[in-house]
């Protein structure tokens, strides 16, 4: 059979490489075989230059120069087709992926190894004697260099993290972007780029965040006055965080006492989260409801205190503030009708709270006997299902009338739609004054009636019109005494 020519085996043999980094669609199977095709061309130029400089009258030292060019191209071509088997063996071909077991450094250190070995094999001990004297000496040239060679080795068998893990490494906290021979790099959350050295991480401690598990557990601190009993404090904050979107239900948030502080209670409020990159904007939204919930049930986060000093609370509502939501009730059909000194003790005896935005005022099946009005802001009604949005209630306007009068469960949400203050007035300052002027309730039913009404009619004008007038109104008006007790039923 004849013998095929190095000049063709090597042509052959780049064909063939390129066309398998052509069709693969892995791009590590791509990126590695561009060595291959390297040093296959170098081949073909060693061959080259072997047959063009060897005449037939060849002296010694042609002799000797053709034997090194030989030793070269054996070396090249060898690391060529290492090279070529390690990266086809290891990586899937039609996959666009980097084996777990087999990362990018563990492929470079079998192919050095593997091409070390041939070279033996090929150079005897020639190679041996000169690879012990260079490794000797480059050993001492690169010391730091090989350091974090052989760390990064270990990084990759150990796998303490992953590319796309959130890490701490020693001062450094990043989502690891990329783990080389020489370095790891961390992307932080400013969107700067750390480049740790691999043998500085190998001597640091490391948190991973996103394993064993996914969830990682985030808390936040807040200080609650001595006067407010702590289960009532654990009762508002796990009320508070329970109501923020964005974190797990499960594993359910935790609120414990952490200690007593210098002029405050301090309580730890413990959620989970599977997005550790947004963790101080989950934390932003966690302080902010309990804020919230804290101001309205009224209860203080004290300043902290560093001198000895006599506090004077200032008063709850301002002669001001109180004679502005007497007006402001004046304005409200509802309350049309009662006297001045009706509207200012309707004041003097209901409460101001505060909501932020997106909050729930009202939930829909939730059962209320209470009416608010709008005094700072806007609100915005949804009902079920789909929380389909039917109105919006403007500064001034009013909505719970309903559970006020009958005690009925709420008929839709109602969330603030930015910071917003209502008036809640409650069923029992209500009663008061129906007992002191029963006729009162007469007044207030029929603006409530009307309201019912103009609305059922817009709804089911073809029902409605069969109804004889002021049916509703009468109906209504007994169940309103009624609940208010206001009969003797």
């Amino acid at each position: 059979m004849p013998s095929v020519s190095p000049l063709v085996a090597g042509l052959l043999a780049f064909a063939a490489t390129l066309g398998v980094r052509a069709v693969s669609r892995n791009r590590l199977i791509r990126r590695k075989l561009r060595l291959s095709l390297l040093l296959f061309a170098a081949h073909l130029g060693l061959v080259l230059v072997l047959e063009w400089s060897a005449p037939a009258s060849a002296g010694q030292a042609a002799a000797d120069f053709a034997a090194r060019i030989r030793s070269i191209d054996h070396l090249v071509l060898a690391l060529a087709i290492v090279n070529l088997a390690v990266v086809l063996l290891i990586n899937p071909f039609r996959a666009d992926r980097v084996p777990d077991h087999f990362p990018n450094i563990v492929q470079d250190t079998i192919v050095i190894g593997l091409f070390a070995l041939v070279a033996t094999v090929v150079m005897q001990e020639k190679f041996l004697t000169t690879s012990a004297v260079g490794a000797v000496v480059i050993g001492f040239a690169l010391q730091d260099t090989l350091g974090n060679m052989f760390a990064g080795l270990a990084i990759q068998v150990e796998k303490p993290f992953r590319v796309g893990h959130w890490v701490t490494v020693g001062a450094f906290e990043g989502l690891v972007a990329e783990i080389t021979w020489r370095a790891t790099k961390l992307r932080t959350k400013t969107g700067n780029l750390v480049i740790i050295p691999n043998n500085v991480v190998s001597k640091e401690a490391i948190v991973n965040y996103s394993e064993p598990a996914l969830p990682t557990r985030l808390q936040v601190e807040v200080g609650v006055s001595y006067q407010v009993p702590p289960n009532e404090v654990k009762a508002a904050l796990a009320e508070a965080v329970a109501a923020v979107p964005s974190i797990l239900q499960e594993p359910a948030p935790e609120v414990v006492m952490a200690e007593f502080g210098s002029s405050s209670i301090l309580y730890r409020v413990r959620f989970w989260t599977t997005e550790f990159a947004r963790d101080e904007i989950l934390r932003d939204h966690v302080q902010t409801a309990v804020y919230y919930m804290l101001r309205r049930r009224g209860m203080e986060i004290p300043f902290p205190i560093q001198i000895e000093y006599h506090r004077e609370d200032p008063p709850v509502r301002t002669p001001e503030r109180g004679r502005e939501l007497e007006a402001m009730l004046a304005r409200v059909d509802v309350f049309g009708p009662l006297s001045d000194e009706n509207r200012a003790e309707l004041v003097a005896s209901s409460v101001e709270r505060m909501y932020g935005a997106g909050e729930a005022i009202v939930r829909q099946g939730s059962a209320g006997n209470s009416l608010f009005v709008v005094c700072r802001g806007r609100v915005r009604v949804t009902v079920d299902p789909g929380a389909r949005e039917v109105a919006t209630i403007d500064e001034g306007g009013w909505f719970g009338e309903m559970s006020l009068l009958t005690g009925e469960p709420r008929t839709a949400t109602v969330s603030a739609v930015g910071d917003c203050a209502v008036l809640e007035i409650t069923a029992d300052l209500f009663r008061r004054i129906a007992l002191a002027n029963p006729s009162v309730v007469e007044q207030v039913t029929r603006v409530v009636s009307d309201r019912r009404e103009g609305l059922a009619r817009s709804r089911e004008a073809a029902v409605t019109a069969a109804r004889p007038p002021g049916t509703m109104q009468a109906s209504f008006l007994a169940r309103v005494q009624r609940f208010l007790g206001l009969t003797g039923d």
